[in-house]
């Protein structure tokens, strides 16, 4: 992992906001920097190389390979990430909480009813 990836998955592993994440995870032909199931967001983190060439329709390719499979994605730049550690990693749990289905809606038992048997 590079620095930055390093730096954000020492914030992403405190499960932010109940979050769990996973860094490196497979998704079909990919492997995505971090990933969220609960929310089905994957976060990338793009070095300067991520602007050149090619590289940035296969992150298009990638990005629609994964949408299409109901994942959304989060491209941060390396340098946000080492500038911006509390806003990236703001932004990141806002988006779960928006993501991510309520929790839950437990029933709560039916207080017994006097004189019914």
């Amino acid at each position: 992992m590079s620095p930055p990836e390093i730096l954000l998955w020492q914030h992403l592993r405190t499960r932010p906001g109940g979050f769990k994440f996973r860094r490196q995870h497979p998704a079909g032909p990919y492997v995505l920097d971090f990933f969220c199931r609960e929310a089905a967001l994957a976060i990338e983190v793009d070095g300067d190389a991520h602007g050149m060439g090619e590289n940035p329709r296969r992150d298009d390719r990638r990005d629609a390979w994964l949408a299409a499979r109901g994942v959304a994605t989060l491209r941060f730049l390396a340098s946000d990430v080492l500038r911006h550690l509390d806003a990236v990693a703001l932004h990141v749990r806002q988006t779960c909480a928006l993501r991510a289905p309520p929790p839950p809606c437990g029933r709560s038992p039916s207080p017994a009813k006097a004189g019914e048997d």
